[in-house]
């Protein structure tokens, strides 16, 4: 028979092991409930999304030490630049508060979740073509896809990103505004949008369909997103 003890120190012996291992470039590395590796590549660090999800970022994080009364606090600060812009891409952002300079990108980076605006660090590169958004995520075409509409009532669409093209609506550049359209939807303003923070604090982007700074849902923010062309990300 197996002794208690015997069995405490298998299952240690598991998760130690387990914590040792290396997740993958972009991969989870932590979470409640996580139960998978921690530790990212070399040049890579754990970034914390929500209380239930981390994952692997390119970049670098500095620890710097401040003294105080009793004893030094600790701080920690992902140092992470976003990827080279590539040729024929464009990064897409917001460029007034409540989220200037936070950038359009996945949920869980470069993956077909949720459209957010998030950090410089983790931006996403764009392409528009044949009324498509399109994601570069690491090779691999991400297409903005928006909710149906329910009724007249709804006044917000979300948008994801699918690894299928939109089937419905156009997306354009007008000047380097971001515009989005459907016949079947009369909107007061084509490039309105909604970004409206999600129950673990996403910034959830939405397609605004009532008239833009009026009768803003609530906790939303009325925003337009504009194409930037410089070489990497920048607050």
């Amino acid at each position: 028979m197996i002794s208690q003890n015997s069995h405490l120190l298998a299952v240690t012996c598991f998760l130690v092991a387990v914590s040792a291992q290396t997740a993958p470039q972009w991969g989870q590395c932590g979470g409640i409930g996580w139960t998978g590796p921690t530790t990212c590549p070399s040049g890579w660090y754990c970034s914390v999304s929500s209380p239930y999800y981390s994952q692997c970022l390119q970049g670098t994080v500095t620890i710097t030490t401040t003294p105080g009364g009793g004893g030094g606090s600790t701080t920690t600060t992902a140092q992470g630049g976003s990827e080279t812009l590539a040729p024929g891409y464009s990064f897409i952002r917001a460029v007034a508060e409540p989220n200037f300079h936070k950038y359009l990108q996945s949920e869980v980076v470069k993956t077909a979740s949720d459209a957010v605006l998030g950090s410089p660090s983790t931006a996403a590169q764009f392409q528009i073509t044949g009324g498509q958004l399109i994601q570069n995520a690491g090779g691999t075409k991400l297409y903005a896809v928006v909710e149906p509409r329910a009724d007249a009532s709804v006044k917000k669409l979300k948008v994801t990103w699918s690894t299928t093209p939109a089937t419905s609506g156009t997306f354009v550049f007008s000047g380097d505004t971001v515009e989005w359209s459907n016949p079947a939807i009369s909107r007061p303003q084509n490039n309105a949008w909604l970004v409206c923070p999600d129950a673990q604090g996403h910034s959830d982007v939405y397609i605004n369909l009532g008239p833009y700074s009026y009768q803003t849902p609530a906790g939303c923010a009325d925003q337009t997103i504009h194409g930037y062309t410089g070489s990497t990300a920048t607050l």
